[in-house]
Parts: structure tokens; C-alpha cells; sequence
């Protein structure tokens, strides 16, 4: 079954069609409207997804060497309510003047079986710390539609964190991939920042980055200011530090020892190399798959789709949607 996916929840508009033998296309314009505003506006992002969604679908079919797919997936939530609603609305209008089957996608659950599409590819059970600009949380996955939640922040997401501490260095927006950037020059041990702990019992896997930020925060009105690359390698070394912490908590609790981590934070630099000397058998989707796409949109409701799923065109639009 080749499955068109439709991905609009952020600032990224995305198209890609997704089948047995793999994906057949995967384009993504990302937005850069946002820029001089140091965050995403949603009623720019909605404007933005209008104007580049029907290219964006046209680009993904003519990639994939196909007139139209035998089903339409879409985000319907979480996200920007307005930039979920465009792509959602596009995908109902396709599948009924197509007339083939329509399903809509939980975000989340997107990014957490993402790394599905690669090989070698997790097997259930499996881990999965979903990790960006707007979510960071820790499920256990027992299987499609299967998940429970084990542990999330209970403040700042890593990236917004990542956003924030960019910001006071003046360092621009997206924080992320310049944080990134800088810290490979910096001394991780240059700046003493808290790696806050979970709580004992409920919430043990929590995480926490206000206090971090507000470290980082205090750290650059000292004097002499510590240098900006410094800063950077500080804080990125003691975000990460809590990110596997909570990873190897919960694989040593549950026994389970493939994780997948995914998001837009799952492509630091340091994050992927932490993983990849650990002990635990991680699963991290190639960078480009890391940020938002559809081709992880295809993908869940391809699964969905297989296993007899079919949803009406009355589906609405969710700007909150937690996958378990």
C-alpha cells in the first residue's frame, strides 16, 4: 500500500509517500518567516503551510513516480492548531476527490516509531524518549496503538531549552544546531550547571530544564563571562547528562534495553555520539527523519491502515493529543 503523508503541525510542511519497500519521497520546506521573531508565529506558520502545501504534495507524488496514492495520512495534532488544520483539511479534500481511504496521525506517535522506517529497525518493546522543541517525554512501547508514558518535563522541553539559552547569548533562533555547533569548540567543565534529578517513586523519570536554564542564566552575569562556546558545551553536556540518565533508569527498571530516541533534539551531535558509545541498543533515526517530516506521518498510518484502521472526515484538529 503506498500511503501519501501529510506533516503540517509546526513550520515544517512536509509530503512524502511511504510503501512496503521503503520510502519513495520525503520533501520538506522548512519555514524561515520565523526568524526575525525568534520563535514560530502560528498565524505566519498557517499562512506559510497554505502557500507551500500543494507544491510540497505535487513534489512528493512526482519524487515517488506516482499520479495519486492508494491512502492519504495526516498530522491531526498535536501541534499549532492553525498548521495542523491546513494540512489536515488538504489530506480529507485529497482522499475523498480520490476517493481512497483517509487517517489521521498522532504526531507524537510518529516521531516514536520513525526509526520503523530504517534498518536495522527496534523490535517491540522498545523505549522511546521523543525529544524537541515542544515535547520531551519517555514512553514504553509494547506495540502500535500500545504505549505508556514513564516519564516527561515537567517545565521547559530540551529544545526550548536549547531555544532559550541561544537566546540569552544572542545567538539566534533555532537555538539547537548553533548551540550544537558551538559547543564543539567549549569546554564542557568550564561552567558548573545542575543536572536536576527526577523524584523518587512517581515522576522518577521526569526531567526538568528550568533550573538549568536559569543556571545558565546566572552563570553569564559572573565575572569574568565565561565565553559563549563554553556556555554552550556546559549546558549541552548537562542536558544530555540528564537525557541518558533517565534512559538508563528506566531500561535498568523495566529490563528493556533498545530505546529510540527521536525529535528534532535527536540530532545534537553529542546526544548521538553519548548513544552510540553507551550500553544501551539505541535507534536514532538519520537527522533529516530526526526533525518534523511526513515520511514518519506515512509510515504510522500506513501501520494503521494495515491493520484495518479507517477514520471519517469529521476528525477533528487537536492541538493537545497524548499517543498513550
Amino acid at each position: 500500500m503506498r500511503v501519501l503523508g501529510i506533516e503540517t503541525s509546526c513550520d515544517e510542511t512536509a509530503a512524502s509517500v511511504v510503501a512496503e519497500e521503503g520510502v519513495l519521497s520525503d520533501v520538506v520546506h522548512t519555514q524561515t518567516v520565523h526568524a526575525e521573531w525568534g520563535g514560530v508565529v502560528p498565524e505566519l506558520a498557517a499562512r506559510a503551510h497554505l502557500e507551500k502545501l500543494g507544491p510540497t504534495v505535487q513534489a512528493a507524488l512526482a519524487e515517488a513516480g506516482i499520479a495519486r496514492p492508494e491512502a492519504v495520512a495526516a498530522t491531526a495534532g498535536p501541534g499549532l492548531i492553525g498548521a495542523v488544520l491546513v494540512g489536515l483539511s488538504f489530506a480529507k479534500a485529497l482522499a475523498a476527490g480520490w476517493d481512497v481511504p483517509f487517517i489521521g496521525v498522532n504526531h507524537l506517535e510518529a516521531h516514536m516509531l520513525a526509526p520503523l522506517l530504517e534498518t536495522p529497525a527496534p523490535t517491540f518493546p522498545f523505549l522511546a524518549l521523543v525529544v524537541s522543541g515542544g515535547h520531551t517525554a519517555l514512553y514504553r512501547c509494547e506495540g502500535l496503538g500500545r504505549y505508556e508514558v514513564l516519564g516527561q518535563t515537567v517545565d521547559d522541553a530540551a529544545g526550548e531549552a536549547y531555544d532559550k539559552v541561544a537566546r540569552m547569548l544572542g545567538l539566534g533562533w533555532p537555538g539547537g544546531p548553533v548551540v550544537d555547533a558551538l559547543a564543539a569548540s567549549g569546554d564542557p567543565t568550564a561552567v558548573r550547571l545542575p543536572r536536576p534529578l527526577p523524584n523518587q517513586g512517581h515522576g522518577a523519570y521526569d526531567l526538568s530544564f528550568s533550573g538549568l536554564k536559569t543556571a545558565v542564566r546566572q552563570a553569564l552575569a559572573r565575572e569574568p563571562r565565561p565565553s559563549d562556546a563554553d556556555v554552550c558545551a556546559s549546558f549541552q553536556a548537562a542536558a544530555v547528562d540528564c537525557l541518558i540518565d533517565r534512559l538508563e533508569r528506566a531500561a535498568k527498571d523495566t529490563g528493556i534495553r533498545r530505546v529510540a530516541v527521536t525529535g528534532g533534539v535527536a540530532a545534537n551531535s553529542e546526544l548521538r555520539a553519548r548513544l552510540a558509545a553507551g550500553r544501551l541498543e539505541a535507534f536514532i533515526p538519520p537527522r533529516k527523519r530526526c526533525t518534523d517530516n511526513a515520511a514518519m506521518v506515512a509510515n504510522v498510518g500506513r501501520r494503521y491502515l494495515l491493520a484495518g484502521r479507517r477514520d471519517a472526515f469529521d476528525l477533528a484538529a487537536r492541538p493537545s493529543w497524548s499517543p498513550a
